[in-house]
């Protein structure tokens, strides 16, 4: 009796996406909150009247403009420039595997580029000129020969500058001229913001160290960076509360003052066990954080 032919299932091969679908999933829409926060919180510093036409119209183009458009744009640079590292580490990742090609890369990159001065050029002279920085701030940050991001001091301050005080200035002047304590909370955000930047480098404190990328918990251990992020980002809430009471505004004062003693819990169950911690630490003082700047800039609004 003949024995049955035995056949081999078909090979299946992994689904790709439509092309725009995978050119937004380049551009990590997770990462948009940060800068499209920081624009919200410099037009409402601005004291600027939304509810016209012109106003709200404004609003939702710059926060398009610092979100989906330049940070995406920062993302996409940034995982052109890893594709070695992400081929050996994480080879599933969209360029790595093939499923974005390097043309297609290219494309989103000037489609975005063009997209961000375009609508930064009818927000003003001025966002433009800080468009353009941030823009070269990504790539500073991610592309050889200056590649910021193996330092984890400058690599941290050119983010925070680029995801906070960057799209917070642009906010403010897309209605109005920065003011002095504008400018300051600003500053004093993206200090703070250097610290949330660092909480993310404790899930690769290895690879960072294999790779030669030296962020602060890779070269100082785990115990040492989470003193660093507290410190800094309290320090940066003190003194954003500090310069509200030298202004005057009393109540954002105090306000910023009670988000920032709420840290505390998260910040003692965060030194008990920094890497284990680090991800609910980042998510719980993240969103006191940036509801700390939200006060501060309703604040300047008197």
């Amino acid at each position: 009796m003949r024995e049955p032919l035995l056949t081999s299932a078909p090979a299946t091969t992994p689904v790709r996406p439509p092309l725009l679908l995978r050119s937004i999933a380049l551009m990590k829409p997770i990462t948009w909150f940060a800068p499209t926060w920081a624009w919200f919180c410099g037009s409402v510093a601005s004291g600027a009247t939304f509810w016209t036409a012109d106003g709200l119209g404004r609003l939702a183009l710059g926060m398009f403009l610092a979100g989906p458009i330049v940070c995406g744009l920062s993302q996409v640079v940034n995982d052109y420039c890893d594709r070695e590292v992400d081929a050996i580490n994480e080879p599933q990742r969209l360029i790595p595997s093939g499923m974005v090609s390097t043309r297609q890369v290219f494309a989103t990159i000037i489609v975005l580029t063009i997209l961000a001065l375009g609508i930064a050029l009818v927000l003003g002279p001025m966002v433009t000129l800080l468009t353009a920085v941030g823009m070269v701030s990504a790539v500073l940050y991610s592309a050889n020969p200056v590649r910021a991001k193996r330092n984890g001091w400058i690599g941290a301050a050119l983010v925070a500058l680029s995801y906070e005080g960057l799209p917070w200035l642009a906010g403010h002047l897309s209605f109005a001229a920065l003011t002095p304590l504008s400018v300051v909370l600003a500053l004093l955000f993206s200090f703070g913001t250097i610290g949330i930047m660092m909480v993310n480098d404790f899930k690769a404190i290895e690879g960072d160290r294999r790779s030669g990328i030296h962020t602060i918990p890779a070269m100082y251990g785990p115990a040492v960076a989470a003193r660093v992020v507290i410190t800094t980002m309290v320090l940066a809430q003190v003194c954003a509360a500090v310069a509200l009471g030298l202004a005057g505004r009393w109540i954002p004062l105090v306000l910023v003052a009670l988000l920032t003693a709420a840290q505390l819990p998260l910040q003692r169950r965060f030194l008990q066990d920094p890497v284990a911690n680090a991800i609910a630490y980042s998510a719980g003082s993240s969103g006191l954080f940036v509801l700390g700047m939200l006060v501060s800039a309703i604040g300047l609004r008197g």
